[in-house]
């Protein structure tokens, strides 16, 4: 490899920058969620223990509760955070339980404070599960813009020939090149859209839904 070649390898500054942000992004996000989820768990442990003698086994087996559900639910963002990117999109019983777990957080964390008619309390603990549903939706749309906005410079970066290079003439690609590259990248479960066939192949917005509508009638059939 030469130096030319070499320094074309290396991934554009910007891209590198965007990647960092992501990184810290995605980490601040889950830090959030873990801190807001361990808000909730004395709560829910009172909601749970419903008055039993502190150091009693009804006392301790609460402390159970709060973790169960939360460890469900972070199971979920990950998986559907993972699946996000390589633009599967997850089932309804996924989003069901990660509704049910989110609402199920809301309505321990806040039962007493609605049953004590507290305007304050309920305020307080209403803040920290809905600032988890609010990370929980926006952690993974979050990673995958910036991941776009990465993959962008990068290709804007390779768009700009060397000085001394004359830039190699565009060629027109096909209808059926742009399917072959939908095609090759389609895997079973996997929900063919407009914005799926122009990540996979390439293709402008105007030409994406005939790509998708053709693709997914040849996975129909």
């Amino acid at each position: 490899m030469n130096r030319r070649e070499a320094e074309r390898s290396q991934p554009a500054p910007e891209a590198e920058a965007i990647e960092r942000t992501r990184t810290q992004v995605d980490r601040l996000c889950w830090t959030g969620i873990l801190l807001g989820l361990a808000f909730t768990m004395t709560n829910v442990q009172s909601f749970a223990a419903a008055g039993a003698a502190t150091w009693s086994l009804p006392w301790w087996a609460a402390w159970l509760l709060d973790p169960m559900v939360s460890l469900v639910l972070l199971a979920v963002l990950r998986a559907e955070q993972a699946t996000a990117r390589y633009g599967i999109r997850t089932g309804g019983w996924v989003r069901g339980a990660k509704w049910f777990t989110l609402a199920a957080t809301y309505v321990m964390n806040t039962w007493q404070a609605f049953a004590d008619a507290s305007a304050a309390l309920v305020v307080l603990h209403s803040v920290p599960p809905l600032v988890v549903f609010v990370a929980a939706e926006a952690v993974t749309d979050l990673r995958d813009k910036l991941g776009e906005a990465a993959r962008g410079t990068v290709v804007n970066a390779g768009e700009h020939p060397a000085p001394d290079e004359e830039p190699a003439p565009k060629r027109r690609v096909s209808f059926e090149e742009y399917l072959d590259r939908a095609r090759s990248a389609w895997v079973p479960g996997t929900d063919v859209t407009p914005a799926w066939v122009r990540e996979v192949s390439g293709c402008s917005r105007g030409l994406s839904s005939r790509l998708a509508a053709t693709l997914a009638e040849e996975v129909r059939g």
